[in-house]
């Protein structure tokens, strides 16, 4: 089978799998015992306007038979038509579009900084096996990605926020802004970015131990292969073995990982943002959650960050083959 070929039957496949996602989205929120959706819209009544009423009933299909509201759940995630808030009357998609883009912010800074050092740090380790450097290196790893992130969090806070003063310790921007907003993007980058200090960190700490762990086990691997030993006779550089050889030849598993990290962002972090108050994917997940469940808001959030991860393990699979010529499609 051809690359074509394989593009089509991945396309297929991940198709199928939306679809599935779907499905599965339709019977934990339609089809549990008591209709949790009915249920919902029902407790409404008597708290907002018959009309608005009428047209949460009419935007999830409850007039309509069981077969119907299925089809019609499917077309309408297909679409990104999530329903309406019965608080405001906003269309979700609006209402997820703002915490999102903070979302990718943070989580995009803290992500690609814990690749990128993990990665050369990971290397290194693997490079210097059983030596000092290897043994702090992976007991630091092991260390801070065993530790609650919510610890982390709350001692960043506390050394940084409270004791030292430096950063913020909650928000995304400053509080003058709700009354006097900034016109300038300079102005918009510079107030913001102390917010993003604490709850960046929180997260790096959290995560790049992992990332040294699986590069370093990775490249472990890869660094006793013969074609090492070859290009050590040639007198190479050993940091062009290291990061040109034996790390391209390691990089499918840390492909897969770095793929499905980058989509997982969607999510947020429900702990740290909600530590940090940072209005992002994760606080808005919490508030959808408790104290009262928001259904067809958190309809919405599961089935995009189920598609987002669908999406990068396509593209990761699509990656394989440039990554590694020795991997064929078929």
């Amino acid at each position: 089978m051809g690359l074509r070929g394989y593009i089509i039957k991945r396309i297929v496949y991940t198709f199928v799998l939306i679809i599935a996602v779907i499905t599965v989205n339709f019977v934990i929120f339609n089809l549990m015992p008591g209709n949790p959706i009915q249920q919902y819209v029902a407790s409404l009544r008597g708290r907002i306007t018959e009309e608005r009423l009428q047209r949460l009933e009419r935007a999830y299909g409850l007039d309509k038979p069981l077969i119907e509201r299925y089809f019609l759940t499917i077309v309408n995630m297909l679409t990104f038509n999530f329903g309406i808030s019965w608080q405001s009357g906003d269309p979700f998609a609006k209402m997820i579009l703002t915490p999102l883009v903070n979302t990718l912010i943070l989580m995009g800074i803290s992500t690609i900084l814990s690749i990128v050092v993990g990665i050369i740090i990971g290397t290194l380790c693997a490079a210097r096996r059983g030596g000092i450097f290897d043994s702090t290196m992976v007991l630091l790893s092991l260390a801070t990605y065993s530790v609650p992130i919510y610890f982390i969090a709350w001692t960043v806070i506390l050394i940084f926020g409270i004791q030292l003063k430096w950063f913020p310790t909650g928000g995304i921007e400053p509080h003058e802004w709700g009354r006097n907003p900034p016109t300038n993007i300079f102005e918009v980058i510079a107030g913001r970015i102390p917010y993003l200090i604490l709850p960046t960190l929180t997260l790096f700490v959290f995560t790049v131990g992992g990332w040294i762990l699986l590069t370093r086990a990775t490249v472990l691997e890869a660094i006793t292969e013969d074609y090492v030993v070859t290009a050590k006779a040639k007198g190479l550089p050993e940091r062009t073995i290291l990061y040109k050889h034996v790390l391209k030849n390691a990089a499918p598993p840390l492909l897969t990982q770095i793929v499905l990290s980058l989509a997982s962002m969607i999510g947020g972090a429900i702990i740290t943002e909600t530590c940090f108050s940072y209005n992002g994917m994760g606080l808005l997940t919490w508030r959808a959650i408790y104290p009262v469940p928001d259904l067809p808001l958190l309809n919405a959030l599961f089935y995009v960050m189920a598609l987002a991860v669908i999406i990068g393990n396509f593209i990761a699979d699509l990656l394989y083959g440039v990554v590694d010529p020795r991997i064929r499609y078929g």
